[in-house]
């Protein structure tokens, strides 16, 4: 994903930016932009886990008795 330079990345995200962007707005787009870059390395390593996992490790079971979760 570090193809382009983060400068050209910032120049990218600066100029999608509506006029009526405000300082929050940069900071949501910057840590949004964050997120996904560490969620979309988490998932090329394969440090990641189905939903389904997920809900039986901590014990949550779906309110739909169709679910595959509750199967």
């Amino acid at each position: 994903m570090q193809a382009e330079s983060i400068k050209a990345q910032v120049h990218q995200l600066a100029d999608n930016l509506p006029d009526s962007a405000t300082w929050e707005d940069v900071m949501y787009r910057i840590y949004l932009r964050q997120a996904i870059d560490a969620g979309m390395k988490d998932s090329d390593g394969k440090r990641t886990l189905e939903v389904k996992e997920v809900r039986k490790k901590f014990g949550c079971s779906c309110r739909y008795p169709w679910c595959p979760v509750n199967a």
